[in-house]
């Protein structure tokens, strides 16, 4: 079940942490999701609000089992990462993804054979 993305709000480091494990895991219950946490691990009230707020969100919905909820992930990694660069390509560069890549070769993250990687990449796309 996926979403579109265009108008949903970012996620906070708290909510990226846990959409890291429904990502990995898949579905879970908030109990289930507490146990994958490192020790000192949140406390369930804090955990669950999270998962309310990605699920407000609209990144995760549920499963009613009695009075418990299992929920599942509504959007795929996938999805949130080409979102999350959609975004920070509109934000930061004027939807121009030359000039994205144009500041990454300029601030050397960038390598000239990475550089020619990509662009023998998009052609290969590009003749499918």
């Amino acid at each position: 079940m996926q979403k579109q993305m265009k108008d949903m709000k970012g996620l906070t480091k708290k909510e990226e942490e846990a959409m890291d494990f429904f990502w990995e895991k898949g579905s879970l219950f908030v109990k289930d999701l507490m146990k994958l946490y490192p020790d000192p691990k949140p406390h369930v009230n804090t955990l669950s609000t999270v998962v309310r707020g990605l699920e407000e969100k609209g990144y995760l919905s549920h499963i009613q089992y009695g009075t418990t909820y299992l929920y599942e992930v509504a959007i795929s990694k996938e999805e949130y990462k080409k979102q999350t660069l959609r975004g920070v390509i509109s934000k930061y560069f004027n939807n121009s993804y030359l000039s994205a890549v144009s500041s990454l070769v300029k601030e050397e993250d960038l390598s000239l054979d990475e550089l020619k990687q990509l662009i023998r990449e998009v052609e290969e796309a590009n003749q499918k």
